[in-house]
């Protein structure tokens, strides 16, 4: 074979026109040039996308936690309305309810059983119980511990003397109980 041009050929040729066996530049540096660029544009994206998180991290824990579900949804079924939502709720800060509310709540356990709530049902990252909104006394009645082993194999006789026991009093004996108006 000759290395000769082909007569018809122009005697001028575009740098982007390779010679046979030699490497192509241009297709190498389009292939860098689309990786990187693909790469730049979904970081770009991803960081765009969480921009209402970034936002909302400095308010309340449950306004984050809205914000980062509707983020979520909207990356998932890309339903931009969602991330408008989240991005609207980043940028509105919400207003502290639990506050009062946790008070109201202690004053109706307060008022309904003499006592406080306990210290863990005072923190704002969980919600508020079901309980105290339809808040109704239960009567709880005690049951005596029960007998350890020893005891309970003990010498027969024991048992004719508990058989012929005097009845327990009246403040002893059973009470119903009282769960959410039924008595069991």
């Amino acid at each position: 074979m000759s290395v000769a041009m082909h007569p018809a050929a122009p005697h001028h040729l575009p740098p982007f026109i390779t010679a046979p066996g030699e490497t192509d530049v241009l297709f190498t540096g389009s292939v860098i040039f689309l990786v990187l660029a693909v790469m730049g544009i979904g970081s770009l994206y991803f960081w765009l996308h969480s921009l209402p998180e970034r936002m909302s991290h400095g308010g309340s824990q449950i306004q984050f936690q809205l914000v980062a579900v509707l983020s979520l949804l909207a990356l998932f079924t890309h339903i931009h309305a969602f991330w408008i939502a989240a991005l609207f709720l980043a940028l509105v800060p919400v207003p502290d309810f639990w506050t009062p509310l946790a008070s109201m709540a202690d004053s109706l356990a307060r008022m309904a059983t003499g006592r406080f709530r306990s210290p863990a049902a005072e923190a704002p990252s969980e919600p508020a119980p079901e309980v105290l909104a339809n808040y109704t006394p239960v009567k709880v009645e005690a049951v005596p511990p029960p007998i350890p082993l020893e005891k309970a194999r003990s010498d027969p006789r024991d048992e004719i003397a508990k058989t012929h026991a005097p009845e327990p009093s009246d403040r002893h004996q059973r009470q119903p109980v009282s769960v959410g108006g039924h008595e069991r």
